[in-house]
């Protein structure tokens, strides 16, 4: 029997000690957050994905009274930015949220279990670790890769 650790490397940082593009995608995720529709949970997140032809893509959980018919805010962003450029490829996501009574969350939130799978097939489409941003009010989250969000993911081997 072996016995070993999975680590995942995280680096915490202020807003202000971003650079000056981290700093526009994580705007750009905390103001999808108020283009949520989100009736049932009242907890709007909103995500923005940076692309290697300098656009920024965002979206924003869409909740449903079916649950769960509704999709998440980072898969709206990755099926969006997918859609509308094709050829170009995922560098950085972004990901924010606004709690129940409608502030900034305190501590940086991380995606789901089907968003991590959904944005590691755009990791692996990229063929580079795609940066992973998560923002709390005063604390942000700077993972360096969507793989390090899921360590044992599903992949086609």
């Amino acid at each position: 029997m072996k016995h070993f650790d999975i680590t995942i490397p995280v680096t915490e940082v202020t807003f202000d000690e971003l650079t000056q593009g981290d700093r526009d995608l994580v705007e750009a995720a905390r103001e999808a957050t108020t283009r949520s529709y989100a009736p049932y949970s009242h907890f709007h997140v909103g995500a923005a994905i940076r692309l290697d032809n300098g656009e920024i893509i965002t979206g924003a959980n869409q909740e449903n009274v079916a649950y769960p018919s509704g999709t998440c805010a980072e898969r709206s962003a990755c099926f969006y930015a997918h859609a509308r450029y094709p050829e170009a490829r995922f560098e950085t996501i972004a990901i924010a949220a606004r709690g129940t009574d409608g502030e900034e969350v305190e501590a940086p939130i991380a995606p789901c279990g089907a968003c991590r799978q959904a944005l590691l097939e755009y990791e692996t489409l990229a063929g580079h670790d795609v940066r992973v941003i998560l923002v709390g009010r005063h604390r942000i989250f700077i993972l360096p890769s969507v793989k390090s969000t899921l360590p044992l993911a599903f992949v086609e081997f």
